[in-house]
């Protein structure tokens, strides 16, 4: 604080700090939004499939929700592949920036939309010609994105999470 005090009051700013900000994209609510919007694009693809597949498959709860989450992930971090790896880099490298950029995303979001259908009453037990299975899913993932933005804020602030990202956007 005392640092950041006196760097405000002469005007000075050090070195380090100067580049820390060139490092990672503003931190804005409007960047987060964006990039919590493309993860819960990539999670609500993965997370409606597998809550398709295992409730059309007369699959048990456990099971489904398994399935969703596995995909979940899957499609999160292929929608960031695709994007990295069209900026030329290679898989490998494109792989581990997906991996940087969304695992604490699709985590949070999916430990958020799992938990608000495991404890709204009977949305669990729903299928899938149920509008309390399509009404709740939606709402979950509405309260995901809301609860994951911040986190993601949180991330790019640090260079992290989506930041990484930035680096291979043209």
């Amino acid at each position: 604080m005392q640092h950041e005090a006196h760097a405000e009051h002469t005007g000075h700013v050090h070195h380090e700090e100067v580049h820390a900000h060139h490092a990672a994209p503003a931190a804005g609510w409007a960047v987060a939004a964006q990039a919590t919007l493309h993860c819960l694009t990539g999670c609500a693809i993965g997370e409606v499939l597998g809550m398709v597949v295992g409730t059309a498959l007369g699959w048990g709860n456990l099971p489904t929700t398994v399935l969703a989450i596995v995909l979940a992930f899957f499609f999160g971090y292929s929608l960031t592949l695709r994007g990295v790896l069209r900026a030329g880099v290679d898989f490998r490298t494109a792989f581990r920036v997906a991996l940087a950029a969304d695992t604490l995303s699709i985590a949070v979001m999916e430990l958020i939309d799992n938990g608000v259908i495991l404890v709204w009453p009977s949305a669990m037990d729903a299928t899938l010609g149920d509008a309390l299975f399509w009404i709740s899913l939606a709402v979950s993932l509405v309260i995901a994105f809301v609860v994951t933005t911040p986190v993601n804020k949180w991330t790019i602030g640090r260079g992290k999470g989506h930041a990484v990202v930035h680096r291979y956007h043209h």
